[in-house]
């Protein structure tokens, strides 16, 4: 077993053995699935296709929160504690604890978005009966497929800034009201749109079809796969950033 593949086992040891893990994950899947039955209760055939991913995608998107805070709580945790100390006399190399680290949040936040987005999709279609979503159409599986990836790179996104700020509380003060909350307002005026419509919030938008391009309030200057690239890069970038301050900072 290698030196990586040992650090990533601890980080999961650590990620599955607080309960803040379950509570937290399990809450993501409530509010998803909560949301989504809600608005699929009062949905209406009749508009187009992709409107019946509505139902799927506004609960993920509010779920989304939940992900975040447990992205950040995982990242940031040892460093509001102390214990980063005792991860790092275990794994020396912290280029190997934070790719460990960075790899184990975003494995544990793929296997949880997967299975919450197909329940989220199974309850809405079955909801909706005729008029939902065909899982037979690419543009169907192209938005889960889209939705998951968003899920799992705004999770890694934040547990990497979480890193850079080595604070919780900071990192969600800042995060959840200027990227989902200030965010989907801002997005929507004119002066600020053609810089605001590429934040991570905003990209997800596109991905989940929850706007289209051409729509003249809501729409955004790209579709849903450039979206997914510019998702990356603020990911990469994200990760870089945490992969520096690691190095560079005492623990």
């Amino acid at each position: 077993m290698t030196g990586f593949v040992r650090a990533a086992s601890a980080e999961w040891v650590k990620i599955r053995s607080v309960r803040s893990t379950a509570v937290t994950l399990g809450l993501f899947a409530f509010v998803a699935l909560g949301l989504s039955w809600v608005i699929a209760r009062g949905f209406s055939a009749g508009g187009p296709e992709s409107d019946a991913l509505l139902p799927v995608f506004f609960g993920l998107l509010t779920a989304q929160l939940v992900l975040v805070t447990f992205a950040v709580s995982v990242a940031g945790a040892e460093f509001s504690t102390g214990t980063i100390r005792a991860s790092l006399a275990a794994v020396p190399s912290r280029g190997r604890f934070f790719a460990a680290k960075m790899t184990a949040v975003g494995v544990t936040v793929a296997v949880a978005a997967l299975v919450v987005e197909l329940a989220v999709f199974g309850v809405v279609s079955v909801m909706l009966g005729d008029a939902a979503a065909p899982l037979t159409e690419w543009w169907t599986i192209e938005a889960l497929l889209g939705g998951w990836i968003h899920l799992t790179l705004l999770s890694v996104f934040t547990a990497a800034l979480a890193v850079m700020l080595r604070s919780t509380v900071l990192s969600l003060s800042i995060l959840l009201p200027v990227l989902f909350l200030s965010g989907q307002g801002l997005g929507n005026l004119e002066a600020l749109k053609p810089v605001v419509q590429y934040f991570p919030d905003q990209v997800g938008l596109v991905i989940m079809r929850m706007t289209v391009p051409g729509d003249p309030q809501f729409g955004r200057d790209y579709g849903a796969w450039t979206g997914i690239g510019i998702l990356v890069l603020w990911t990469a970038a994200a990760l870089v950033g945490g992969w520096l301050a690691m190095r560079r900072r005492d623990a």
